[in-house]
C-alpha cells in the first residue's frame, strides 16, 4: 500500500471529509426501530472512549482532511462529560454538527452558540403524543417539540429526522410538511433501514415514489419546488411554494447515495465503521492506548469500503435478515 496515498481516499476515488462520531451507547429514549425492546448489551464502561481519545482521533482526522464532525449516539447529551468535549472539539477547524432527539436541548443551547453549532438534526418520527410514546417508549413529547421551536428561534438550522413505518406514521407525512408551512425547519423523511434487533421487513419501507404520490395528491405540481442539492448530500430535498421549511427524502435502500459518500463512522467503544451497513469494524481505540500508530489501520479501513452498501449491492442480500442481522443495533453504531 503507497503510503503516499491520502488515508481518507478509498480505492473508487472517493474522499471521506465528514465524520460522524459516537459519544455514548446510552440514551433517554427507547425507539423502536433503533435498538430492541430489551435493550442492548452495553460496552463496558472502560471500553468507551474518554475525552482525550475522542479529541486525539478527531484532531487525526481532521489532519487528513476531515472538514465536518456531527456528534451522535446513543444520545450525545446525555454524557456527563460533553459540554467540555463540544468545546474542545470546537477548536478544531471543522464545521461541528450534531444530532440529538432534542429531549436535553434547551439545557445546551447556549452552549451550541458560543461553540458556533449552526446545524442540529432532531429526530421526531410523530407529530402525535400519544404515537411518540409508543415509538420511544417514553413521554416527552411536549418537550422536544419546545426545544425544535426554541432552537428555530435563537437562529440554528434544524433538521427534523422522520424514520417512515408503513402502516404506523406514513399517514403523517403531510402533517410533517404542514410543519414547514411556518416553521422553517427541514424535515427529512428516511426510509426504514435494517440493523440487528429492530425487526426490520422490506414491506414496511415508505420509498420516496409512495411518499411523493402522497404530496402531489395534496399540493399543485407547479407549488412542489425541487431544491438544487448539496454536494455529497444524501437527501433529494423539496420545498412547497411560500412555506417556510423544505423536506427532503433519504431513500438508503431504495436508491442509495453510494457513489458521493464521503462518511465514515467512530463508535463510541473506538471503532471505525466504513460503511452504516458494513459488519466489519476496525479498532483504533485499543492500539490508540498502546501508543502504535493508527494511521495505517485508518488507511487500509478506508481502502476497504466497498462501492457499495458495505457489499450488499443486491437487493436479495441486503434484505437477508441473517446478513443485515450481523451488522449493530442503530444506537450502538451512532445515529
Amino acid at each position: 500500500m503507497s503510503t503516499d496515498h491520502p488515508i481518507l481516499t478509498d480505492r473508487f476515488g472517493r474522499e471521506h471529509t465528514y465524520l460522524r462520531i459516537s459519544l455514548t451507547e446510552l440514551c433517554n429514549l427507547r425507539c423502536t426501530y433503533c435498538m430492541p425492546a430489551e435493550g442492548i448489551p452495553l460496552s463496558p464502561r472502560d471500553h468507551i472512549m474518554n475525552y482525550d481519545e475522542i479529541y486525539t482521533l478527531a484532531e487525526l482526522f481532521v489532519k487528513h482532511g476531515v472538514t465536518k464532525i456531527r456528534l451522535t449516539g446513543g444520545e450525545p447529551l446525555v454524557r456527563k462529560d460533553v459540554g467540555t468535549l463540544i468545546r474542545n472539539l470546537a477548536k478544531l477547524p471543522v464545521e461541528l454538527a450534531l444530532t440529538t432527539n432534542g429531549v436535553n436541548v434547551d439545557r445546551f443551547v447556549d452552549l451550541f452558540q458560543e461553540c458556533q453549532i449552526k446545524k442540529l438534526n432532531v429526530s421526531l418520527d410523530t407529530l402525535r403524543r400519544d404515537r411518540f410514546q409508543e415509538i420511544t417508549r417514553r413521554d416527552h413529547f411536549d418537550k422536544v417539540l419546545e426545544n425544535i421551536h426554541l432552537l428555530v428561534d435563537r437562529g440554528f438550522n434544524v433538521k427534523v429526522n422522520t424514520v417512515l413505518i408503513k402502516d404506523f406514521n406514513e399517514d403523517e407525512i403531510i402533517d410533517f410538511i404542514e410543519l414547514t408551512r411556518n416553521l422553517a425547519v427541514s424535515v427529512r423523511f428516511i426510509e426504514f433501514m435494517p440493523f440487528n434487533g429492530n425487526q426490520w421487513d422490506k414491506s414496511k419501507m415508505v420509498g420516496l415514489e409512495a411518499i411523493m404520490k402522497q404530496v402531489e395528491h395534496r399540493f399543485r405540481k407547479e407549488d412542489i419546488l425541487r431544491i438544487p442539492d448539496a454536494k455529497n448530500d444524501t437527501t433529494k430535498n423539496y420545498r412547497i411554494r411560500d412555506h417556510l421549511g423544505s423536506f427532503g427524502i433519504i431513500s438508503t435502500v431504495t436508491n442509495p447515495f453510494c457513489d458521493s459518500c464521503n462518511r465514515l463512522r467512530l463508535t463510541a467503544n473506538g471503532r471505525l465503521k466504513n460503511c452504516l451497513f458494513s459488519a466489519t469494524e476496525n479498532d483504533l481505540l485499543t492500539p490508540l492506548r498502546h501508543g502504535e500508530d493508527i494511521e495505517p489501520i485508518i488507511q487500509k479501513a478506508v481502502m476497504a469500503k466497498h462501492r457499495m452498501r458495505g457489499g450488499l449491492s443486491d437487493q436479495e442480500s441486503f434484505t437477508d435478515p441473517e446478513i443485515h442481522g450481523r451488522n449493530r443495533s442503530m444506537i450502538s453504531i451512532g445515529g
